[in-house]
């Protein structure tokens, strides 16, 4: 009996452990979706790891919560949760400042959204990427279309690679997001600029800078 008590409580504890990772997961997937929701202007619908966050949290979410789970899978599901849920929370807590869009085609000629952070110097506004997806969007010198705070305009990114400049640009985005300080803390996020990483400062379409638009 003793035995059987013991066990009884470990699937008690199991199921409840179940339950709470489940509605957590099911929560954070929402919230991938929902956050973007503040931001002015089109909806921009998460892509790559980020989507990945989103409905990978929704799925073993609601995995968890299915009564007819074996133990086994349940566990296995509790095992790989953590990984999701990072994504998940790093995706949500990504969009929580400010993110442009900024609309691009990649190298097979297809359009391609490119969602990033952002910050202004007395010289413009400046996001920052690694060298081969600014080089494999063809972003240096295009004419391309930024949506920030709901307007979207027409500018003309120019990409700088001395590390002077890079690293600058990327003290400021680690000073003014807090996820990027936050993630830095734990090491999922670099303090500096990476040797791979350049900068764009977005300058605005010449017919524009012309007419003050």
């Amino acid at each position: 009996m003793g035995l059987e008590r013991t066990a009884v409580r470990e699937a008690a504890k199991s199921s409840k452990l179940r339950t709470v990772v489940g509605f957590v997961l099911i929560a954070l997937g929402l919230a991938v979706f929902a956050v973007r929701l503040q931001h002015e202007g089109p909806y921009a619908m998460p892509r790559g790891g980020n989507l990945f966050g989103g409905v990978g949290a929704l799925l073993l979410g609601g995995l968890l919560l299915w009564p007819g789970l074996p133990r086994t899978f349940g566990w296995i599901a509790l095992v790989a949760s953590p990984v999701v849920l990072f994504s998940a929370l790093y995706a949500t807590m990504a969009e929580l400042d400010e993110v442009v869009s900024l609309y691009a085609t990649d190298r097979a000629g297809w359009p391609a959204e490119l969602r990033l952070w952002i910050v202004d110097r007395e010289d413009g506004a400046w996001v920052g990427m690694a060298r081969s997806k600014a080089l494999e969007h063809s972003l240096d010198g295009a004419r391309l279309d930024l949506l920030r705070r709901g307007e979207t305009r027409c500018v003309v990114p120019t990409l700088h690679e001395d590390r002077p400049t890079v690293r600058a640009i990327h003290a400021l985005k680690v000073e003014r997001y807090a996820v990027a300080r936050a993630a830095a803390a734990i090491g999922l996020y670099p303090r500096e600029a990476r040797d791979a990483a350049v900068s764009l400062r977005l300058d605005p379409c010449p017919s524009e800078a012309a007419t003050g638009g």
